[in-house]
């Protein structure tokens, strides 16, 4: 996860669950306007459609395994590129004076890393979500550090993450996971890594966690931390602020699109910076009609009965 869970769920509950109501009639609460407006509905058969899409869908694992897929074979190229060109290559982490203008990299010293997000990213908070999606619950805060602390057992990997992180250790490459989740936790967090197949993972070595540097839940300052020790070959995350906080500085969504689609930032995906899908929650469930929607591609069907 990019942002804090008290946000992104929040922005995600408006839309998948939404109030109860809403939700069973089929309306949800549109962000921008916070007015009600019929929509298609946010549950099919009792379960929001991201979460039938992300925990039980076998096109949501087909592209999960074509992401790690595609990870593996470019930190490989960029390991033999680094050998026989010799040359100081760039890291995947944008250096401090960064726009989305001008994204410039960190050169790239030291031993080779790639940084994992965890939520969503490397492992699958199903348990979680089946009590929200069951009770038709929001966020809340103290329920999510009871999940943090839970054994692990209601979770499962994200599929194709146990093969690739093998793959990259066994390449020579660190796995270092960057999450929001607390610092307070840490060694539940460990647990429920090692637990799922995802680990070894150790707190403040190849563990960073919200508490660990300044910033809250912006993750450039444990991005920063992380590359002062390696050599970060790419990020992967399921939400845009995995990759940089630029992202999360208050753009409006149609901003947002396109920022991450712009050809100063187009090439990076696929080549250093790798997205996983995550329709359930975050910061990419958000516009209104006019942000989704522009006017230039809106069609009206002109055989609809006129009321």
């Amino acid at each position: 996860m990019g942002l804090p869970r008290g946000l992104t769920k929040g922005v995600a509950r408006t839309l998948a669950l939404g109030v109860g109501a809403f939700a069973l009639s089929g309306c949800v609460v549109a962000v921008g306007n916070q007015s009600a407006a019929p929509v298609a509905p946010a549950t099919v058969a009792g379960v929001p459609a991201g979460m039938q899409y992300l925990y039980g869908s076998g096109e949501a694992a087909a592209a999960s395994r074509q992401a790690y897929a595609g990870l593996v074979r470019y930190v490989n190229q960029y390991l033999r590129d680094r050998t026989t060109l010799r040359r100081m290559p760039l890291s995947a982490v944008l250096t401090a004076n960064a726009t989305l203008a001008q994204p410039t990299q960190l050169p790239c010293t030291g031993k080779p890393a790639v940084v994992f997000d965890v939520d969503e990213t490397v492992l699958l908070n199903t348990g979680y979500e089946y009590s929200d999606a069951r009770g038709g619950l929001g966020y809340d805060a103290a329920r999510w550090e009871r999940w943090e602390r839970s054994d692990g057992r209601a979770t499962r990997a994200v599929p194709g993450a146990v093969e690739g992180l093998a793959a990259l250790r066994a390449a020579g490459v660190t796995v270092v996971f960057n999450t929001n989740r607390n610092a307070a936790t840490a060694e539940f967090t460990e647990g429920v890594l090692n637990r799922a197949g995802l680990g070894p993972a150790r707190h403040r070595e190849t563990l960073f966690l919200k508490g660990d540097a300044p910033g809250g839940s912006g993750k450039d300052a444990r991005r920063a931390l992380i590359a002062s020790r390696y050599c970060v070959v790419a990020l992967v995350g399921d939400q845009l602020g995995d990759f940089s906080d630029l992202f999360n500085t208050g753009l409006k969504p149609a901003e947002r699109r396109a920022a991450a689609d712009s050809p100063a930032v187009a090439n990076l995906w696929g080549n250093g910076w790798f997205v996983l899908p995550n329709p359930v929650y975050g910061t990419a469930l958000a516009g209104d009609f006019d942000d989704v929607f522009p006017n230039d591609l809106r069609w009206t069907d002109p055989g609809a009965r006129k009321e």
